[in-house]
């Protein structure tokens, strides 16, 4: 790839598109993970317990599950620029309502509506996609990831010192309440500064709204299958709220919560089977076909990578402060290694699937996350320091390198429903935070490492029934006419 092609340094074409759009994604998780590093100046101010404090961890990634699957639809539908901006809008509010709040209750309403901000990956997959050809697609789709997902990391590494900057025991507030404010002003920004494709270039929009499609009987039957560990993980984010767990939810809501998850879910398979009704009686032309299982396999990939660094950067600066014993600054300072990791290992997962293949370089990362995290849950304070945070920086190459490759094939498989795969694809990355996080309440940290380590595992075997993507996929236009796109 040339430097004329892929110039970081320019800011204009598709270059500009792609820097403006990793930002909107660093502002995202720079609000999402806000809580993280300032959890124990927030359980001081609110007074809040040990398992109060793992509650809200929980509560923080939870909404984004639904929220991915929505807000892809949206994109496919309205347009990555202006689903991203309303997104941003939006946001900003529970994060102003999170800095002012004075009760846990408050405090953990406030963390569960900001899981929306979540959401916002997913818009700016689509929109690099219509920006990138396939060759660079990888490349271009990491630094869009690894760079916006080091907000978690800047999070960490800033907002301790903003907090102690300000002083007193309000510190936090003022900390959090900046990052909304520039959530808020950014979404006027990107609005004005960016198209959904090249002058020229044709947006493809699904067929329908509400479902996603598919072109099998048995790709919908597995369509169907795969939901039921989304309804799974708000299932069990209830029952961890229930009386059973932390008691924030009634009995009684929580009955009330599962059976409204049940009829949801029976709703949303009819509304599957409703879109796909003709799959069932007539078989979809070859040029028009996809397999559903490269998504499932994704799904199971991103649960596993992006799940876990979900889950690890919201319990590492915790960690790393009661294992060592080190001060909040400290610890988020020395925890913000394994985001860091993002500036490059998200990227050169991408540029190693774009120069190497899609799935053998996936199955090499895959592996190296499981012997990451196996190494992960031997860490003690027996460790020198040091020790442990290189341990954690090479565990999250290959966890944050896995994440890149997976978007890497998540264009290459239908243009239209990008919004609606890499929605579904993510949403299974917070379904596994909200697993991990769940076990995390549970268990010792040692444990829930070799937990993280097991998985892995598992999505290695599901790698082997991945397809690499080659050929051209086939689409149609507001005006009926067929489009050939390269995917190789």
């Amino acid at each position: 790839m040339s430097e004329s092609k892929f110039n970081l340094l320019s800011f204009s074409g598709k270059i500009k598109i792609l820097h403006l759009t990793w930002v909107a994604f660093f502002i995202t998780f720079v609000v999402w993970f806000n809580l993280a590093p300032m959890l124990q100046a927030i359980a001081k101010s609110l007074g809040l317990t040990s398992s109060e404090i793992k509650t809200l961890l929980l509560l923080n990634v939870s909404l984004a599950i639904p929220a991915r699957i929505i807000v892809g639809m949206m994109t496919d539908m309205f347009g990555p620029r202006k689903v991203y901006s309303v997104l941003l809008l939006i946001s900003s509010v529970p994060c102003l309502m999170f800095a002012m709040a004075n009760s846990f209750e408050q405090a953990a309403i406030a963390r569960f509506l900001l899981g929306f901000v979540g959401a916002g990956f997913v818009i700016g997959i689509r929109m690099v996609s219509e920006w990138f050809p396939p060759k660079e697609l990888g490349t271009a789709e990491g630094i869009y990831g690894g760079w916006g997902n080091f907000g978690s990391a800047a999070a960490a590494f800033t907002l301790p010192t903003v907090a102690l900057w300000f002083g007193g025991d309000d510190g936090w507030r003022y900390a959090i309440g900046a990052t909304g404010v520039v959530c808020f002003l950014y979404s006027f920004v990107y609005f004005f500064s960016v198209t959904d494709t090249p002058k020229g270039a044709t947006y493809f929009k699904p067929k329908n709204v509400g479902a996603m499609e598919v072109t099998s009987k048995n790709d919908l039957i597995l369509m169907l299958i795969m939901k039921v560990p989304l309804y799974g993980a708000l299932s069990l984010l209830t029952w961890k709220l229930s009386p059973n767990g932390v008691s924030l939810l009634s009995q009684t809501a929580a009955i009330a919560i599962w059976i409204g998850l049940a009829v949801l879910f029976i709703v949303d398979c009819s509304k599957a089977i409703s879109v796909n009704k003709s799959v069932l009686t007539e078989e979809v032309p070859e040029m028009h076909r996809y397999k559903f299982k490269q998504v499932a396999v994704l799904n199971i990939l991103y649960f596993a990578t992006f799940g876990s660094e979900l889950a690890v950067v919201s319990m590492l600066p915790l960690f790393f402060a009661e294992t060592f014993t080190l001060d909040p600054v400290k610890a988020g300072m020395v925890a913000s290694a394994y985001a860091f990791m993002n500036l490059m290992s998200r990227p050169g997962g991408g540029w190693l699937s774009d120069r190497f293949g899609r799935k053998s370089t996936l199955l090499i990362l895959t592996a190296g996350l499981a012997v990451g995290y196996l190494v992960m849950s031997w860490v003690d304070s027996s460790w020198p320091l040091y020790l442990a945070v290189a341990a954690a920086m090479a565990c999250s190459f290959f966890v944050q390198a896995g994440e890149g490759a997976v978007f890497a094939v998540v264009p290459l498989i239908k243009r239209r429903l990008t919004g609606q795969i890499a929605g579904m694809t993510g949403a299974y990355g917070n379904v596994g935070a909200v697993v991990y996080l769940t076990i995390f309440t549970m268990v010792d940290a040692s444990t829930f490492f070799l937990v993280i380590a097991g998985t892995a595992v598992l999505g290695f075997v599901s790698l082997l029934f991945l397809e690499e993507p080659k050929g051209h996929m086939t689409e149609v236009d507001a005006d009926g006419n067929v489009q050939l796109i390269n995917v190789t």
